[in-house]
């Protein structure tokens, strides 16, 4: 991955994103000295989306048989 400034992505971003949709280059965008946000291909932002989904399926799964309250039940126990 390179590391470019803020200052340098904003004057070359149609370049950018040209290497980053037809190359697959993957660029971290910081603002002083600091990562700020990522320019990367849409495959790598699809691919992120779908191992979260992954993740949150997982986690539901897991918890499936968790006991469970009403509302009702925790407004009570809350004291509303």
């Amino acid at each position: 991955m390179t590391t470019i400034s803020i200052s340098h992505a904003r004057e070359t971003l149609p370049e950018l994103g040209n290497r980053a949709a037809y190359g697959g280059e993957r660029f971290m965008i910081e603002r002083r000295g600091k990562g700020l946000c990522a320019l990367v291909p849409v495959e790598d932002l699809e691919l992120l989306e779908r191992l979260e989904d992954a993740m949150d399926i997982k986690i539901a799964e897991e918890r499936r048989d968790e006991p469970t309250v009403t509302l009702a039940e925790l407004k009570k126990e809350l004291g509303f």
